[in-house]
């Protein structure tokens, strides 16, 4: 990961704009907690400085993917509880060892946490309609037959929306009505049921706490209706060459766009190794001195051209900065544009690119 520096894209992280992301979020979903997930490097936007500003704003549960999430980690927060959703397979000692609670899917993870767990307590989750993680009816049936569950501590009953970002889908209501049937049989132990777009159906969609995500991260919790919270990422990248065409040529790889004599290319330094979606080639569009202008040409490793004759000889200048995601270009905007959603956008930022940490930073 560079510094910022002289960098031709830098990655802005404005950690106070998180701090009031979490707090909407508490607002939102109260009285439920909330707890933070932190996958892939926290949505790309670094675990470290992004988990100790939230343990600051008062966060002290936190969920990760893997084991190996689970104890970088831990590195940072040596005493928060956090929570592994891969679960315990091939996992169990290492879990055990740092203190990480693994959310046990699969009754071979049961196996493993009750032969390697030691009686630690453990997260069980529950499919109630996503079919993709989690016990079902007759997995837990065995498990209380066979006596299974007294054998470890279960401290969070859990589930995963499938559809929580479309209010009205059919499948919410019905994966809640499973829920209270799983909630039932594991009397006593707390619940968690919204991510971040289910935290805005309403109470009995929540549980006792909530994994909240994407909201934190500026990105809109519903598909429809204003965003609830602030933007907290905007990449940059500055211009590095400006041409006036000569005659009509075409741009970029493929040869994908020809522009006309007298056009105005201007050369970025970013691209689909920065985690620019090649998709946006010929499609997508950067903020550049007032006027949002459009990507031309196919999006390359290092590079990305615009046609800013728009913005004329003197409206665009060697070394100005041109916004590819944040404030005027959003999160949503930039994922419609790529044909995909602000998950891939923000997770597949690149630790090559320069980070800038602003607001209150904590060391």
């Amino acid at each position: 990961m560079r510094m910022d520096g002289d960098a031709p894209a830098v990655l802005s992280v404005d950690l106070d704009a998180l701090a009031a992301n979490y707090a909407t979020v508490c607002a939102a979903a109260a009285p439920s907690r909330v707890a933070a997930v932190l996958k892939a490097n926290a949505y790309g936007l670094g675990v470290g400085p992004v988990a100790l500003r939230l343990a600051r704003e008062g966060c002290c549960a936190y969920f990760v993917s893997s084991v190996f999430e689970g104890l970088e980690l831990r590195t940072v927060l040596p005493k928060a509880a956090v929570y592994v959703l891969e679960g315990a397979t091939g996992a169990a000692a290492a879990c055990r060892a740092a203190g990480l609670v693994p959310v046990l899917n699969a009754m071979d993870d049961v196996e493993a946490w009750i032969r390697e767990g030691c009686g630690a307590p453990a997260a069980v989750q529950v499919d109630t309609g996503m079919t993709r993680a989690g016990l079902d009816e007759k997995d837990v049936a065995v498990l209380e037959a066979s006596g299974a569950l007294a054998q470890f501590r279960p401290v969070l009953l859990l589930t995963q929306l499938a559809c929580a970002d479309e209010p009205g889908h059919a499948l919410n209501q019905s994966q809640v009505d499973r829920f209270s049937v799983f909630r039932d049989r594991f009397p006593g132990v707390p619940t968690s049921i919204a991510n971040s777009a289910g935290i805005w159906l309403g109470p009995e969609f929540r549980g006792d706490v909530v994994r909240a995500g994407i909201a934190l991260f500026g990105g809109r919790p519903q598909s429809l209706g204003p965003n609830p919270v602030r933007p907290v990422v905007r990449l940059t990248a500055r211009v590095l060459q400006i041409r006036r065409l000569r005659q009509v040529a075409t741009v970029g790889y493929g040869g994908s766009r020809t522009l006309p004599t007298g056009a105005l290319v201007a050369t970025l330094g970013a691209g689909y190794a920065d985690g620019v979606p090649r998709s946006l080639s010929d499609r997508g569009h950067v903020y550049l001195n007032g006027l949002r202008v459009p990507i031309v040409g196919r999006v390359s490793m290092d590079l990305i051209t615009l046609d800013v004759t728009e913005l004329g000889e003197s409206g665009c200048r060697v070394g100005d900065e041109a916004e590819l995601l944040g404030p005027r270009m959003t999160l949503e905007a930039v994922a419609a544009a790529a044909g995909t959603i602000g998950y891939e956008i923000l997770t597949r930022l690149s630790t090559r690119l320069a980070r800038r940490y602003t607001g209150d930073v904590c060391i």
